[in-house]
């Protein structure tokens, strides 16, 4: 006879928060939300935080080289999408990594005896409007001049004038030389009143730029997540099928981190890629897996070597795993017993595996609710397909802006790799939906208050660290009524001058 469940699985929609004294220096100031996502022993600290626990999906609709320099640059961590070509997976790593890093290799090039035209070409397929021009036109070529916005007139250049009749020259510039600190190129820049700063090496090969662009971004943004060469940090999604040509791709990359994207992680597959990744690089390069559900599925890959465990099956507002094929687990039951088994295994074993929960998240307050029951991040994707920094298209349907939404699971996605049963390499049936979601602009502006509600719900419920919550949380289950009470109610809304019942 199976194994049938007496208790039944719960969503994030059935549990509420109740508070705890609030104590006055419980303020969202004080709050840090720093959360490990890879695996540590007792008594270390794990080698990879995030500052803001939440992750953008693996997902075409919603994970590419953009979303993740806009998420690490507010604090979080974007797995780029796995269902496309390795190399096209790789240059999106490789412009996230280049997109901020203090000390920046120029990538915008050229020769001195190439011509105004050159500039502009580069300018458009780029978007640099400052190119550093050496013998070699290579990015560590020897450098001979800068060129800027300010160095020509499109009204009064010829676009076949050479570049080194208009280009500021070396010898005019002020530079500095390889070794120094970020700290010294910035007051650098500062004092001098600049825009770029170059750094060369001691046989006059340029070596990095440095911006005034990158100092002010980073002042308004403390949370950005860098890693120790203060470049962005980015995550990739992999498979089980092409791993072993895909994963060297991406390490070469310079990628961060890794997660297989699967919908169902409990599998002699996923445990053959991680051990293989572990093996082939003596365990430096961190990989999660999942999905998983329970704790046997937990403890398979934790005992495989996963850095993290990726939890929830059918939770996501566009798969219909559970429609197609009955497989699946309430998000919130999921987490729980996942967290429990983390825990238990830490107390058996000292060493400490996080958890991500993915899916079931429809309000931003079930993301605490997410923590609270144990979960060290959340991996989100409609809530970050919904912004400018998505890769889909914006459209207007009707009087509403909306963007294009998929699922992995859908014929859209065409991502047959991330169901591994050793068949044949088509989708036999979809497990995920094409749809729209409502456009909400900015990821920035939208995320800021997201934040801001987990930190004000923390300091109600006592916390001000993410260990706190799930230390002292105290959660209670709620009634369909209940629900209807938590919000506007028995009133004439004014936007709409509809009563709610």
């Amino acid at each position: 006879m199976a194994h049938i469940y007496g208790e039944p699985s719960r969503t994030f929609n059935e549990y509420l928060l109740v508070p705890n004294l609030t104590k006055k220096d419980f303020i969202p100031g004080n709050v840090s939300l720093k959360t490990p996502i890879v695996r540590y022993r007792d008594g270390e600290k794990s080698p990879l935080e995030i500052n803001i626990p939440v992750a953008s999906a693996i997902m075409q609709s919603v994970s590419d080289s953009k979303m993740a320099i806009a998420l690490a640059r507010s604090g979080g961590i974007s797995f780029i999408y796995a269902s496309q070509p390795i190399e096209q997976q790789a240059e999106m790593v490789i412009k996230a990594k280049k997109y901020k890093a203090g000390f920046v290799v120029s990538d915008s090039n050229l020769k001195p005896n190439q011509t105004l035209k050159d500039v502009l070409e580069l300018k458009a397929r780029s978007g640099h409007s400052t190119v550093a021009i050496t013998n070699d036109g290579s990015s560590t070529g020897k450098l001979l001049g800068i060129v800027t916005s300010r160095d020509y007139r499109l009204s009064r250049s010829p676009l076949d004038k050479k570049i080194e009749e208009f280009m500021t020259p070396f010898s005019s510039l002020i530079y500095g030389k390889e070794g120094m600190s970020l700290s010294e190129a910035n007051d650098m820049i500062w004092d001098h009143k600049l825009n770029c700063f170059p750094i060369i090496n001691n046989q006059g090969n340029l070596v990095y730029l440095v911006f005034r662009k990158d100092y002010d971004a980073h002042k308004e943004n403390p949370d950005e997540l860098l890693d120790q060469n203060k470049r962005l940090m980015v995550g990739a999604g992999i498979n089980t099928r092409d791993f072993k040509e895909r994963v060297p791709a991406l390490v070469d990359a310079g990628v961060d981190i890794l997660c297989i994207d699967s919908s169902d992680g409990y599998s002699e597959w996923q445990r053959e890629t991680v051990q293989w990744i572990k093996q082939e690089y003596n365990g430096t390069v961190k990989v999660g897996a999942g999905n998983v559900v329970d704790e046997e599925g937990f403890l398979y890959l934790a005992e495989s070597g996963a850095d993290f465990v990726k939890v929830g099956i059918g939770g996501g507002s566009i798969c219909i795993t559970r429609e197609q094929k009955g497989i699946g687990r309430g998000q919130a039951t999921s987490v729980i017993e996942v967290a429990k088994a983390r825990d238990q295994y830490f107390k058996q074993t000292g060493i400490y595996v996080p958890i991500c929960s993915d899916g079931g998240i429809v309000h931003d307050y079930h993301m605490i609710l997410a923590l609270a029951l144990g979960a060290n991040f959340i991996m989100l994707g409609r809530y970050f397909a919904r912004f400018d920094e998505s890769p889909t298209r914006k459209l207007k349907v009707g009087t509403t802006f909306v963007k294009e939404y998929w699922g992995e699971g859908s014929n859209r996605a065409r991502n047959w790799e991330r169901y591994d049963n050793g068949g044949e390499q088509r989708l036999e049936f979809e497990e995920g939906v094409d749809s729209y979601v409502p456009y909400a602009g900015k990821l920035k502006d939208n995320l800021d208050t997201t934040i801001s509600k987990i930190k004000s719900t923390m300091c109600n419920c006592g916390a001000v660290t993410v260990d706190e919550l799930q230390r002292v949380a105290r959660i209670t289950l709620v009634s369909s009524t209940s629900i209807i009470e938590g919000g506007a109610h028995d009133v004439i809304l004014k936007e709409n001058s509809s009563v709610l019942k």
